[in-house]
């Protein structure tokens, strides 16, 4: 199958299989059959399973990953007359009914779901396959772990003692008498990858000519790193990182500005993305992320007629002013679209009454941000120029891909597992480090500690899936959320259970 008709299959998946919001779980049928009445015996159809995951996975809503970034130093909501629940999240005050908490707990829940109504039927499949159609089956089956490991890694990270299902009856969830916790449920992700790596491709997501850009033996690895870090268990960090680095598949992209934009798509730094497409056409089918929320709300598009955002995702003042300090050129103009009204705002410090150049309302693609009233600054990171618009597509960031995992973030959490204690192999935590930093345009450090490590995944890795956030968490370094009038404490950690939730599962209440 070409790559483009798979592609507009998975599309065609996606809109048949994530056709509800609020009521998947309430809807377990709906969950456990993905073509009606399947005819297991044709394993050459073996493969749409596969690709119903990735298109479930691929399925994330606007409001799930600006959630659980929210609450960093490194971003700040808008203000959002319409969203105030939103806003009162960043400032650490939170409704467990507030819509979006249910949202991103349903939806990523019956994703994961799906995942699992997938791997069942691959199971099928393989009971009337030959020796080869068992082995492929097993390949699928691993390659949906790992998208069912990361959703359940972001679920933990934010509500830390979560479900783990086992099967696609959403029912066995309701006789379950003690929820899993944090720690368990990182262990169990871990294990789910020692399963999976093995069986998986040896390369790139970017080398793989089936599903262009899905999950490899290095995208398990990347996982398994992630739930060990969370579990404090260094040594299985650097180990992971470790195979990843010392294959010499990866690389990072050399030009920091364009990685998140449409020269970056699946390029060699790319471990685990969400892909999206106008499959090069300026009408008729796509497959695309809501990136207006972080937009800004007006602008002035280098090419006419392309539409701005919403404004509800603001890079904040202690990260624009970390960056200057750290004498940052490339990561800073990448990572904030300035207004004048937010320049002014920053000059209004005399310690930063001059600033570099670079710090201007128009981008270096002639882009210019005007003022508006929800925030001072947008986020590069999820900006795609107006030139780089396919002509006929207008809608903000229509064509851009969604990165998750990158290289830079296996080198630095490699640098930190060697700095928490860890044995390395192949790299010093130095190399790592500088690596990443050369990108950037930044000298090299010598004998590296882990304040300069995590400083530099906050240069690095911040607007990105909250990384900055659960850093600071893992690290005991909550005192840096207490800023620009914030109040943190160790029990805002997690967010509360969803009202709608805990209605449903009693053994919740027990754990606000």
């Amino acid at each position: 199958m070409k790559p483009n008709i798979k592609y507009k299959l998975i599309v065609f998946l996606l809109g048949l299989l994530i056709s509800g919001c609020t009521d998947k779980l309430d809807e377990p049928q709906l969950n456990n059959n993905f073509a009606g009445g399947t005819d297991f015996g044709k394993t050459e159809d073996m493969e749409l399973s596969l690709i119903g995951a990735y298109a479930a996975f691929q399925s994330r809503g606007w409001e799930q990953p600006m959630l659980i970034a929210v609450r960093g130093d490194d971003v700040n909501a808008g203000g959002l007359g319409d969203q105030q629940d939103y806003a009162e999240t960043d400032l650490f005050n939170y409704n467990k009914d507030y819509w979006m908490y249910n949202f991103l707990w349903e939806n990523v829940y019956a994703d994961v779901i799906s995942c699992h109504t997938a791997m069942e039927q691959i199971a099928r499949y393989q009971e009337f396959a030959d020796a080869d159609g068992v082995q492929q089956g097993e390949e699928y089956i691993a390659e949906i772990k790992v998208l069912r490991g990361i959703m359940l890694y972001q679920l933990s990270l934010v509500w830390g003692d979560i479900f783990i299902p086992e099967t696609s009856d959403t029912d066995a969830l309701l006789l379950v008498t003690e929820l899993p916790t944090k720690e368990e449920v990182m262990q169990h992700i871990s294990d789910q990858m020692d399963e999976a790596i093995s069986l998986l491709p040896d390369m790139r997501p970017n080398e793989r000519l089936d599903v262009p850009g899905g999950v490899t033996k290095y995208t398990a690895l990347a996982v398994k790193a992630l739930a060990n870090q969370e579990l404090a268990n260094y040594q299985e960090v650097a180990n992971s990182c470790a195979e990843i680095i010392n294959s010499g598949k990866f690389e990072l992209y050399p030009d920091f500005y364009e990685l998140f934009k449409t020269p970056g798509k699946l390029c060699n730094e790319v471990i685990l993305e969400l892909q999206y497409s106008d499959f090069g056409m300026g009408t008729g089918d796509r497959e695309g992320h809501l990136f207006q929320p972080y937009g800004p709300q007006n602008w002035t598009p280098a090419v006419a007629g392309a539409g701005s955002g919403w404004g509800f995702f603001e890079p904040s003042m202690k990260f624009i002013k970390f960056m200057l300090d750290r004498g940052e050129t490339d990561r800073l103009e990448t990572s904030v679209l300035f207004t004048n009204r937010g320049i002014n705002e920053i000059k209004s410090d005399p310690a930063y009454a001059t600033l570099p150049s670079f710090v201007s309302n128009t981008t270096r693609d002639g882009d210019v941000i005007n003022d508006y009233s929800r925030a001072l600054f947008a986020s590069g990171k999820h900006y795609l120029p107006s030139n780089q618009l396919i002509p006929g597509r207008t809608e903000y960031g229509s064509n851009k891909n969604y990165n998750i995992i990158r290289y830079a973030e296996i080198l630095l959490m490699y640098a930190e597992a060697i700095t928490q204690g860890a044995s390395g192999s192949g790299m010093s935590a130095d190399a790592a480090v500088n690596a990443v930093r050369a990108r950037a345009g930044m000298s090299a450090l010598s004998g590296v500690t882990l304040d300069q490590v995590l400083d530099e995944k906050y240069a690095e890795l911040s607007m990105e899936w909250g990384k900055r956030y659960f850093d600071l968490i893992r690290n005991g370094r909550i005192d840096e959320l207490s800023y620009d009038g914030r109040t943190f404490s160790a029990d805002k950690t997690y967010l509360p259970y969803p009202q709608s939730q805990v209605d449903r599962f009693p053994l919740l209440q027990d754990l606000q």
